[in-house]
């Protein structure tokens, strides 16, 4: 069941206004209310009205989680208006203002009734194309991202059957990119199109890594392909690039200028390192990574359909396999230490990527095993939330099509 609306712990102002150095006077002035309200609050006698609510977080430098004990990846619909700072008034006259909240009829009845699970009236409320509209303007509203607004409308509202966004245009590769490659030689076009195989072919490696529970360096590293070693061939070999393009046809001879030529343009990124090699010791080696406007370039070139990015409310494949990992392991959950690696501060509840970023989505969470009798914990594991068992029955079918390589979790 959803918790209750939000509410403000007013014991944690008096102490946030203490750690900021503040008098009860000075937070009045900056929120821009009375010295009694501001007592009143403090004293449990008068919680602040959602208007004040983001004044208040803001006057006291931390979040409005921090004022109301919501833990990161469990908000709904309630908390993001008033982490706005906005009325249910103000929300519905700017809806209003919207081709999507004139089709839903919107008024402060209404979406008071949507975020406490009480059946909003109008046909349209029953459609979930003219909801997705409705939490594309209310993410706008809120100035926070589309999928913050799915996970708190669904959190909200369990059994009703998710919103649907509207699909994004596909649209051709733009002019700028066309313009790019047809402007390349023969050989440039070659040395592009290789890169961004082999660039293809590291990122299933680091895929097939992680699915192995191997530790896999940042992007940022993996990125940077191996292109030359600066020793002998007979000693050191050829780099898998260098066998590439000789099988394109392609002689290395030549390659400093047409990679000058293929950084010059954007495309590549070149840098230099040295590495211990066998038999040759240490030696100068030469990475080149592929840029956003490279890998654009050399798919238009070779005729291939743009990528279309992860819609907003899904996950990354990396991040839906750690979700099916977790939701597989059933009632005896995963163990905390099997989950390592940044993949908790994106989707467990508590968690935040970064200080002061967005929370996690709120889809896994730890739980206690306790021993016999409940006189301590044994161990802490970790478990699929309900919305991270939503997400999944929801949205399956639609990472099958995305991800086919990925594991289904077990009916």
């Amino acid at each position: 069941m959803p918790r209750r609306l939000l509410a403000i712990e007013h014991t944690k102002i008096r102490a946030l206004r203490e750690q900021a150095g503040l008098t009860a006077q000075e937070l009045a002035d900056r929120v821009g209310v009375t010295y009694r309200l501001v007592v009143y609050w403090e004293e449990g006698r008068y919680g602040p009205e959602a208007r004040n609510v983001r004044r208040l977080a803001d006057a006291l430098g931390c979040a409005t989680a921090d004022l109301t004990g919501t833990p990161s990846g469990t908000e709904t619909l309630a908390d993001l208006r008033y982490a706005s700072g906005l009325t249910a008034e103000q929300v519905a006259s700017r809806l209003r203002g919207t081709p999507a909240g004139r089709d839903l009829f919107v008024d402060a009845h209404k979406i008071r009734s949507l975020e406490r699970n009480r059946r909003v009236s109008g046909w349209n409320w029953r459609k979930p194309e003219c909801t997705g509209r409705l939490l594309q303007q209310l993410a706008a509203l809120y100035e926070v991202p589309v999928r913050m607004v799915m996970d708190a409308w669904m959190r909200t509202r369990p059994s009703d059957e998710p919103p649907r966004l509207p699909e994004r245009e596909r649209h051709g590769p733009p002019a700028s990119v066309i313009n790019s490659w047809e402007a390349l030689n023969d050989r440039q076009r070659v040395y592009l199109g290789e890169i961004l195989r082999d660039d293809r072919m590291t990122e299933a490696e680091m895929w097939m890594r992680r699915q192995n529970h191997v530790t896999v360096p940042p992007a940022r590293q993996w990125r940077q392909l191996p292109f030359a070693l600066d020793a002998p061939i007979e000693v050191v070999g050829r780099t898998r690039l260098q066998q590439r393009l000789r099988t394109a046809g392609v002689h290395d001879q030549g390659a400093g200028a047409t990679l000058r030529s293929l950084e010059r343009l954007g495309l590549i990124k070149v840098a230099r390192d040295r590495v211990e090699v066998p038999g040759a010791g240490e030696v100068d080696r030469t990475l080149v990574e592929i840029t956003r406007r490279g890998r654009a370039c050399a798919r238009a070139g070779l005729g291939e359909p743009a990528e279309v990015a992860t819609p907003a409310h899904l996950l990354s494949e990396w991040l839906w396999g750690v979700l099916l990992r977790v939701a597989s392991a059933g009632p005896e959950g995963l163990h905390e230490s099997e989950l390592t690696g940044k993949s908790r501060f994106y989707l467990a509840v508590g968690y935040r990527p970064k200080r002061r970023a967005h929370p996690s989505r709120g889809f896994i969470e730890l739980r206690p095993r306790m021993a016999p009798g409940d006189t301590h914990v044994l161990e802490y594991r970790w478990h699929a939330t309900p919305l991270g068992q939503q997400h999944i029955a929801a949205y399956l079918h639609v990472y099958a099509e995305m991800y086919p390589t990925a594991t289904s979790p077990p009916l």
